[in-house]
């Protein structure tokens, strides 16, 4: 296939990248750079640097392409609630701008990477597709209102459409940003170097962590496979893992004592979350392969920050 990928040099667009290369495709990046690395790219990689919303530039980069994997957003949480115009200008124009070009340029196939904070706090766990969502952020409310434009514009524009709602992510890459880094590398680090893993709450906050790989497997089988149009997919581990077990894994593989301090002046947000991916195994024929033990190993062994 030729593919595209919206903001393709990101954590998971890298990999992603790599992946569809690999595989004998013609793979065409499309980021802004203001988060995203280009420069670990596959050197097969056509990339463009810009904007998703520039319809003009979207009409000539998707000329003769098979299948877009959406991936360009704003991604902060806490950043989402300073600044929810641009989320929405960014998460949600830009997803409309995208399935517009799709539809004049004749492109018939879109992959979209959703957000398991759609959820939000919920009365049961696991967390399944066919659940209302609880927006808690407007990161979240522009995720939601995102996969509502892609299945509403795709019925319109006769094109396939997918979102796959990827829960926490983790691998090597991934960026440690020194606001709101993501648990799982900054633990790691912190752990590396002695300092403090500073857990807000109590600890007992649990979470879906799903290997790199598993996420970027998840992601080319969607852009492969039928009977998935219109569908909405979770895609995580399947298990729980409180925040107070993950410091202990962490402390295993690093072989390191943590020097834990906790903040329970400060929530720890949604307080459980684990996917039911069930709709993964049967319309994907996807399961996770990677344990979370063994994803830290191997964070360690293939991140050149991490090498000790």
């Amino acid at each position: 296939m030729r593919v595209l990928i919206t903001g393709g040099a990101g954590f998971i667009g890298r990999a992603l990248s790599k992946a569809l290369v690999a595989a004998g495709h013609s793979v065409s990046v499309l980021d802004n750079l203001l988060t995203g690395d280009a420069s670990s790219l596959p050197p097969e990689v056509e990339f463009y640097q810009g904007d998703v919303r520039d319809v003009p530039l979207l009409w000539t980069l998707l000329q003769g392409v098979d299948c877009v994997y959406h991936l360009a957003a704003r991604v902060s949480v806490p950043e989402s609630v300073l600044y929810p115009r641009e989320y929405n200008e960014v998460n949600v124009g830009g997803t409309v701008a995208l399935m517009e070009a799709m539809r004049t340029v004749g492109v018939r196939r879109v992959v979209l990477s959703s957000s398991s904070t759609i959820y939000g706090d919920q009365p049961s766990q696991p967390l399944h597709e066919g659940m209302w969502p609880n927006p808690p952020a407007p990161y979240a409310v522009s995720k939601v209102a995102a996969e509502y434009y892609l299945f509403t514009l795709g019925s319109l524009y006769g094109i396939t459409t997918v979102a796959l709602r990827i829960f926490n992510a983790y691998g090597p890459g991934q960026p440690i940003p020194p606001s709101h880094p993501p648990v799982i590398p900054q633990f790691v680090q912190q752990a590396l170097r002695g300092g403090s893993l500073v857990v807000f709450g109590d600890g007992t906050q649990t979470r879906d962590f799903v290997y790199l790989d598993d996420v970027v497997r998840a992601l080319v089988l969607a852009g492969e496979r039928d009977q998935v149009d219109h569908r909405i997919i979770n895609i995580g581990s399947g298990r729980e893992t409180s925040l107070n077990h993950l410091v202990e894994l962490i402390e295993e593989a690093t072989g390191r004592k943590a020097n834990v301090l906790y903040n329970r002046g400060r929530s720890g947000g949604v307080h459980r979350m684990v996917a039911d991916i069930s709709l993964a195994r049967d319309l994907l024929g996807w399961t996770p392969r990677a344990g979370l033990s063994d994803g830290l190993k191997r964070l360690l062994r293939e991140d050149p920050r991490f090498s000790r």
